[in-house]
């Protein structure tokens, strides 16, 4: 029963784990927008993702691209574009400082993103052509620095650079697994020159004016870019575009895959479970031979001999899987509670077909290993049973 019950256990909390994080990707995806387009930097080969997203430095996506794709005769249905560089750095106001993380971005970032200002205001298209020296803290980068005053109009150091606040942003929470409230958004070209020394793009976004428009803005963009770059073949792409959606079926396929294929391996349990019932039924067959003999000598018939072995194996079997299916739920709950306590927003699911899924298959289980002891009692003689010592 042990062996069952660590089996289906296994399966039951593999199949809510994935399922739950799979849920929990899904909905970090969704938070970016079912409405947005990505641009990275760099082509994406068939086998993998764009070498940016694995931390590869590509210069190939600049800000005058971007600036391209507003235009409504190359992208017809865009509403606006953002454009994204990335950096680390400490912030410091008077005593105080912190360690943060340096959004550079566009004016047309509270449109893309779908997010509003707090506290004061934005930065102004002029400001983010001006290089402008203005910051927009995020709602934790402005309580770890301020700790509760007014931040507007303080003149902030980051790096060795002397910023205004004009603004805090709302709290937004984890969007892809991104911590947004700890960010400060300063206008790009100023993060590129003043902050970063870089001229190239991290990433864009462009949202467009409705999602059925989606796959046509795809290849205007895509069109548009590879005007700009000399690109013919798009095999030659130095840039990969993507929409929210295409995102979302890649990942479920990829997870749901990963989930099964770990709920396999926790299915060997199953299997050792298996062969250690037949072993036990095995050594009760030898231990209650001049039973089975006693009962064959009084009228039992082999059928009857055979069920009754049957019936203790599946009895044995699917009472460790209901056993199992009871611990698996327990603990899955208690590692929902665990990530919920971590900051994620696990969400606990247990999948009806996976306990129906384990209560037939503990009871296949015993039915397949127990047709060998069963067979093996039905075929004792029984007169060489009674005799047996």
């Amino acid at each position: 029963m042990l062996g069952m019950i660590i089996g289906i256990s296994s399966v039951i909390i593999i199949m809510s784990i994935g399922a739950s994080a799979q849920d929990l990707i899904l909905d970090q995806i969704r938070g970016v927008g079912s409405d947005l387009i990505g641009i990275l930097p760099g082509a994406s080969s068939e086998g993998g993702p764009p070498a940016a997203v694995l931390g590869v430095t590509v210069t190939t996506l600049k800000y005058d691209d971007i600036l391209t794709l507003t235009r409504k005769e190359n992208v017809p249905y865009a509403k606006a574009a953002a454009a994204y560089v990335k950096g680390k750095g400490t912030v410091s106001w008077q005593n105080r400082s912190i360690d943060i993380n340096i959004n550079g971005t566009t004016a047309s970032y509270i449109e893309v993103e779908d997010t509003e200002v707090e506290l004061g205001r934005f930065f102004s298209p002029e400001e983010e052509r001006g290089i402008s020296r203005v910051a927009v803290l995020g709602s934790e980068a402005y309580k770890d620095l301020f700790q509760g005053q007014n931040p507007i109009g303080q003149n902030i150091k980051i790096k060795r650079e002397q910023f205004r606040v004009i603004g805090v942003m709302k709290e937004r929470g984890s969007v892809a697994f991104q911590n947004e409230d700890n960010q400060i958004f300063v206008p790009l070209e100023t993060a590129q020159k003043l902050l970063l020394g870089i001229n190239h793009l991290a990433f864009a976004r462009v949202k467009v004016i409705d999602s059925k428009y989606l796959d046509q803005t795809v290849e205007d963009i895509k069109i548009t870019l590879r005007q700009r770059h000399g690109i013919e073949n798009p095999e030659n792409d130095d840039f990969t575009v993507t929409n929210v959606q295409s995102a979302l079926d890649v990942f479920t396929g990829v997870t749901t895959a990963l989930k099964f294929f770990l709920a396999s391996i926790a299915a060997i349990a199953l299997l050792v479970g298996g062969i250690g019932i037949m072993n036990i039924m095995l050594v009760a067959v030898n231990e209650r031979i001049r039973e089975i003999g006693l009962r064959k000598a009084v009228g039992a018939r082999s059928s009857t001999i055979t069920r009754q072995f049957l019936v203790e194996t599946i009895a044995i079997s699917f009472g460790g899987g209901l056993i199992g299916i009871f611990f698996g739920i327990i603990i899955s709950l208690v590692i929902a509670l665990v990530a919920n306590n971590l900051g994620y927003n696990w969400n606990f699911i247990i999948m009806s077909d996976s306990i129906i899924l384990a209560s037939v298959v503990s009871i296949a289980v015993g039915l397949l290993f127990g047709i060998y002891p069963a067979k093996k009692a039905a075929k004792l003689d029984p007169i060489d049973a009674l005799r047996y010592e």
